[in-house]
């Protein structure tokens, strides 16, 4: 090769490129693959791969025979839960705490937009039933 091919820019240019693209190759591969192997922790596995409890409030009688369901096999918590020592590391004893005390404001917050959001309703139900009943009373009058 001689000095002007070594030194040409085109030269620099394609191996620059090639070197981006692999680069971007590498971190998507990454990413994709980061997001579907994440591991859950072993109470948010359980419940999801147990079947919930159905209340007895709630029995509906449908055309199916109904299937005797063992309590001890249908658990909602894992008993290993119940029992596992609270982690010694205590970083991670109050980052624990931290979440679930984000996660009690949440639920705050969303109940006091519930119980705002009800209370509009009964007040928008109250408007109508008085927007009715003038309406009925117009109508009265005119016939």
């Amino acid at each position: 090769m001689t000095l002007d091919q070594r030194n040409s820019p085109k030269l620099l240019l394609g191996i620059t490129g090639g070197l981006v693209v692999i680069i971007m190759l590498f971190l998507a591969y990454q990413w994709f693959f980061a997001t579907s192997n994440e591991v859950l922790p072993e109470h948010e596995a359980a419940s999801l791969t147990m079947p919930a409890k159905p209340a007895a409030s709630a029995k509906v009688k449908l055309d199916e025979p109904e299937v005797a369901i063992d309590e001890k096999t249908l658990q909602l918590v894992d008993e290993k839960i119940l029992k596992a020592a609270v982690p010694e590391n205590e970083s991670l004893a109050k980052e624990e705490v931290a979440k679930l005390a984000d996660i009690q404001t949440q639920l705050k917050d969303q109940e006091t937009l519930l119980k705002a959001q009800h209370a509009d309703a009964d007040d928008l139900v109250a408007l109508k039933e008085e927007q009715i009943k003038l309406l009925e009373a117009q109508l009265a009058q005119k016939q």
